[in-house]
């Protein structure tokens, strides 16, 4: 039988100790040892929100992976942000179009990361980056819809106290008394106009009567005039109807008399020997004063010295 020595025990000890040590350590990091390996990618961020080391990794809620580290970008251009890197379990496939979003876990604000998964295009290769977005948070929500309402708040009590300001600045002493003394005038005037709509309801009832009776005689008088003006109208209507009646008559009288023959109008209408007669006298007429402006010598002769009046002869010359 071979004879096992204290320090090989002790060896094969210190190794399972440091083998059960580098098995937590790797599943603290989200490498579970005994099912198998896990593949590392990497995405980057401005903020991270509260994500920790060892914050789960899910695809739909369910966990595929964890987050094993973060730290500063080294590359100069990208300075500040930083880098996680997270496991996911070698048998889930995505591709480089998927996002990797930081996110709110529960209420009491513990952060988680979650896939969200494309499928179209190129997979992603275990070491390639993700991009990285951050999902707001009730709080944070809440806070950035309370930013604009917070603003308007503060620009509100400004102008509250830039009014209460003005309003102190003008309600100085001097227009403290002005305005009650234009308060006192005000009520003395309404005074005024009490007491004198008193006496006005005084004057009225006391002489009610007298303005009854008035009203009455102005009503009765309005209608006085209404039927006197009716009256006044219907005469002028009559007078008027009657005169010209007696002018359609006389004209009636005169078209017949002249339709008779009667007048000299109705002479000329009727008698066409006048008309012809008046048309021949007018004919001779306006021969003789043609012969008149050929041969005034004809009608017109005179002598200067006594000589005796030569008889007129006819030209025969022509």
């Amino acid at each position: 039988m071979i004879k096992i020595s204290k320090e090989f025990k002790a060896g094969i000890v210190a190794l399972l100790v440091l083998g059960l040590f580098y098995w937590g350590f790797s599943y603290l990091k989200g490498k579970n040892l005994l099912k198998g390996g896990l593949s590392s990618y990497y995405t980057t961020y401005q903020n991270i929100n509260g994500l920790r080391k060892s914050s789960p990794v899910t695809v739909n809620g369910f966990a595929v992976g964890s987050v094993i580290d973060i730290y500063f970008s080294k590359d100069p251009a990208k300075k500040g942000e930083l880098v996680v890197e997270f496991t996911i379990k070698e048998d889930f496939s995505f591709s480089k179009k998927s996002i990797a979003k930081i996110y709110s876990a529960g209420l009491m604000g513990g952060k988680s990361l979650a896939i969200v998964p494309a499928y179209d295009g190129e997979f992603a290769e275990p070491g390639d980056f993700i991009k990285g977005e951050v999902e707001s948070d009730m709080l944070s929500s809440l806070t950035n819809k309370l930013n604009p309402l917070q603003s308007k708040i503060e620009s509100a009590i400004t102008n509250i106290d830039s009014v209460a300001h003005s309003v102190n600045v003008l309600l100085s002493d001097d227009m403290i008394v002005d305005m009650q003394q234009s308060i006192e005038n005000i009520n003395q005037i309404l005074g005024t106009l009490k007491n004198t709509s008193a006496t006005i309801d005084h004057v009225i009832s006391k002489n009610e009567k007298n303005l009854d009776a008035t009203l009455k005689s102005m009503n009765a008088t309005t209608q006085n005039l209404k039927v006197f003006s009716d009256s006044l109208a219907q005469v002028k209507i009559l007078s008027i109807s009657k005169k010209i009646n007696n002018t359609a008559a006389s004209l009636d009288s005169i078209t017949a008399g002249i339709q008779a023959g009667n007048g000299t109008i109705g002479k000329l209408a009727k008698d066409e020997s006048l008309y012809n007669n008046l048309e021949a006298a007018s004919k001779e007429l306006e021969e003789l004063l043609r012969d008149m402006k050929e041969h005034p010598k004809r009608f017109v002769h005179f002598s200067l010295f006594g000589k005796k009046e030569k008889p007129y002869k006819e030209n025969t010359d022509k």
